[in-house]
């Protein structure tokens, strides 16, 4: 079994940027593609979108569109960790954020979520 633990969010002014981490642990031999989701406020956590995902071994990666440019995912597979750089945040990135395992693309394990509040 794979468990994360994301960490990194807290409040910045629109604009603004932050960096989240996630440390990979558990089962990580043959690791298929870890990704960032996202809980907007009032969604429940089964509604999180996809932020961004890249798999482990080739490091393809995908991006939600409301992001292209602005995120970046990387990832250590040294260190196993995975980590996402936001900049110019906007007020529509608030949420909270989890970085979740995804096998064949469908999440098996739900990471620690951290809190993203963006404020214009």
């Amino acid at each position: 079994q794979v468990q994360l633990v994301g960490s990194g969010g807290g409040s910045v002014q629109a604009g603004g940027s932050l960096r989240l981490s996630c440390t990979v642990s558990g089962y990580t031999l043959n690791l298929d593609t870890v990704g960032w989701f996202r809980q907007a406020p009032g969604e429940h956590r089964d509604e999180a979108d996809l932020v961004a995902r890249i798999i482990w071994t080739s490091g393809s990666l995908v991006y939600a569109d409301s992001v292209k440019g602005r995120f970046t995912i990387s990832k250590d597979n040294v260190r196993n960790k995975m980590y996402l750089q936001m900049n110019d945040l906007n007020t529509a990135d608030t949420a909270a954020y989890y970085c979740n395992y995804l096998n064949s693309l469908r999440i098996t394990s739900w990471g620690q979520g951290t809190q993203v509040t963006v404020s214009s």
